[in-house]
């Protein structure tokens, strides 16, 4: 009986994330209440409380089921970029959401939420500082095989790892602001990889500072 129940509970804590889902990547985060979640999967308002405190608790959790994946393309060491390649990893860790965003519907809801859906307000405060650190924890292993490259060769020595960092994850929100605005317009993978490579490219190209 004890584990029917844990695996109820399971079962209706996935519900309401896939309500949640649903409901503030379509119409906003601002526009959803927890009522209208709960209802929605025809629970009670009980039963979202008993699970999640407020919104964002189920931003955090929403982030939480595809995290395990997202933060292993950043912290693993790939076997086929060793450390010889770290510019190969840059490269796979940067195309990372482009070569997922089409086929897994949960990291292209959640992109769509973060990125057109969601402001920080009060409401969802501790849910904004939450996606700060895991994206400064990503911005630290980008850096990180950066200063691998300059320190092995495969990048000039005046590069600059923070700013070429940070220009990179902006190129990448870029094309997939664009993209999750209208998906016809153009392939992301294909050209999230293409911009990927011509920006590594231009950086191998940075001239001595004299």
């Amino acid at each position: 009986m004890a584990r029917k129940t844990k695996e109820e509970a399971l079962a209706t804590r996935n519900l309401l994330l896939d309500t949640a889902e649903h409901l503030f990547s379509s119409q906003g985060v601002a526009n959803t209440s927890l009522h209208e979640i709960a209802e929605t999967a025809g629970l009670t308002r009980g039963a979202i409380y008993w699970h999640f405190d407020n919104k964002s608790d189920l931003l955090t959790a929403l982030w939480e089921r595809v995290a395990a994946s997202l933060r292993a393309s950043f912290d693993g060491e790939d076997s086929e970029h060793g450390q010889d390649d770290p510019l190969g990893k840059v490269r796979l860790k940067a195309s990372y959401k482009s070569r997922h965003i089409e086929s897994s519907p949960q990291i292209r809801a959640l992109l769509t939420i973060l990125m057109l859906r969601c402001e920080f307000t009060k409401e969802t405060h501790s849910a904004g500082e939450y996606f700060l650190r895991e994206r400064e924890h990503a911005y630290a292993c980008v850096r990180k095989d950066l200063d691998r490259a300059i320190a092995i060769g495969q990048l000039p020595a005046s590069v600059n790892a923070e700013q070429a960092a940070i220009g990179l994850f902006g190129l990448i929100d870029g094309l997939c602001f664009h993209w999750l605005i209208n998906p016809s317009r153009f392939s992301i993978t294909t050209t999230t990889l293409t911009a990927i490579d011509a920006y590594l490219a231009g950086l191998s190209q940075t001239p001595s500072v004299r």
